[in-house]
């Protein structure tokens, strides 16, 4: 990609801030200071970035506090070697304004943007913790539900061709088509590198030697990761976050705000809930290697999968229901389905859409719960496990359970038929277990 054609990738104005830089970087700006207040040699400044790609920058003075990201160009968890475009701030800055105004007090608000340093400044949010840190922790979190279902709902729903005419949502793909670089890496990392040698993949050794070489030769999973990975491509059915996972998340008891959309494109709807789903699963099954004595977490455990029962049951009700009042799209045009006759003939469509949206939501939970134990960036769900063959036998049941949710899906009709296979697998042992 030529840096020099994308949005907030000039060559000349970028550099890497250093928390030296950003101060004075600030400092420059009014509304910054105002935002901060005091003098700014006495801000605190911290980098914490413990993401594959970006810098990530708390900034705090005695009367408030901002965070900072700022772009590398090049993949942060890898190094130069990776180079990676500057235009995804860019993208993610769009993304933020757009989900804010979907889905308002869900997403971190922008303070500010620059796009040719490829940086953004939001709200610092205090204090959530990300969810999956949390999750490790036993913590249960009431509105996440609620919240989740929501922001997906809204997002998805309102830029979809159901809510918007056809010109909108073609400008709408349109925006967002030149993030092929981040769609590159996730069509690589999540659908293919798994499934193949690939320098950078990894797994937990000796233990998963044998799953990983089996999946390797798996032409049934090849195949099935193949029709996900073509569905991934090719279907811009609504705007996506990309990256929706645990880590993604930041929440307390009584908030969740969803960050860092810097893979956001048009996609198929069922990436981001499967996202969501895979990710609860995996803390599910990670859960027995985080025990410090045998059934401490089984409430806890219980709470997780009524959880991924809600997130699902909440987002259809609240989705079906925008449907029926906020139909206002090109998609299903209510002159085809006018009288009592058609409006029941509509309803049973939209429960045929929702099914198949369901099982579109099993197959990429699957595909991203492989990739967190085969490919290269891992989940600390199962990482933080520091017994490596606890942690295996964690891992294995989630691979067991991907794979069968990746070659079955249709046989996952309902939501409970996925937690119902995870309780199953809890205690199941691997061969090199026993």
């Amino acid at each position: 990609m030529n840096l020099q054609s994308q949005p907030g990738s000039g060559p000349s104005a970028y550099r890497i801030l250093r928390e030296a830089d950003l101060r004075d970087y600030l400092a420059s700006l009014p509304a910054i200071v105002a935002q901060l207040g005091g003098a700014p040699a006495d801000w605190s400044i911290s980098e914490v970035g413990d993401g594959n790609l970006n810098l990530v920058f708390i900034v705090k003075s005695g009367s408030g506090g901002l965070a900072v990201k700022q772009a590398l160009p090049y993949v942060r968890l890898v190094g130069e070697s990776w180079p990676l475009p500057l235009s995804r701030a860019h993208y993610e800055h769009m993304a933020l304004v757009h989900q804010a105004r979907l889905a308002p007090m869900l997403v971190p608000a922008v303070l500010h943007h620059d796009a040719p340093l490829a940086l953004t400044a939001m709200e610092l949010l205090e204090p959530h913790i990300i969810m999956r840190k949390g999750l490790i922790e036993a913590t249960r979190y009431p509105r996440f539900v609620e919240d989740i279902s929501t922001f997906l709902a809204q997002t998805l729903f309102f830029t979809s061709d159901l809510a918007l005419s056809a010109a909108e949502k073609k400008q709408g793909i349109a925006d967002f088509a030149g993030n092929h670089a981040l769609c590159k890496i996730t069509e690589d990392l999540i659908f293919t590198d798994p499934y193949r040698i690939a320098e950078q993949n990894r797994w937990t050794a000796p233990y998963l030697d044998a799953a990983a070489a089996a999946f390797r030769e798996d032409l049934d999973l090849h195949v099935a990761i193949s029709r996900l990975k073509l569905k991934f491509m090719v279907s811009p059915q609504a705007l996506l976050h990309g990256d929706l996972h645990t880590g993604s998340i930041m929440v307390t008891d009584s908030e969740t705000r969803v960050i860092d959309p810097e893979f956001a494109f048009y996609g198929p709807m069922g990436f981001d809930i499967g996202a969501v789903i895979g990710n609860l699963l995996m803390a599910y099954l990670a859960s027995a290697g985080h025990e410090r004595t045998e059934g401490e977490r089984a409430s806890f455990e219980v709470w997780l999968l009524e959880t991924i029962e809600g997130v699902w049951g909440e987002f259809a009700r609240k989705f079906l229901a925008l449907w029926r009042s906020e139909a206002n799209g090109d998609g299903y045009p209510p002159s085809l389905f006018t009288g009592e006759a058609g409006a029941a003939r509509l309803e049973v469509e939209r429960q045929a859409y929702m099914a198949r949206l369901f099982q579109d939501g099993v197959g990429f939970a699957a595909a991203k719960t492989i990739r967190r134990i085969l490919g290269l960036a891992h989940n600390i769900d199962f990482e933080w496990i520091a017994d490596e063959k606890q942690r295996a036998i964690c891992e294995a049941r989630a691979l067991k359970l991907a794979r069968n949710m990746m070659l079955e899906a249709p046989s996952y009709t309902t939501i409970g038929a996925v937690t119902y296979a995870a309780r199953e697998l809890r205690h199941w042992q691997p061969d090199f277990a026993r």
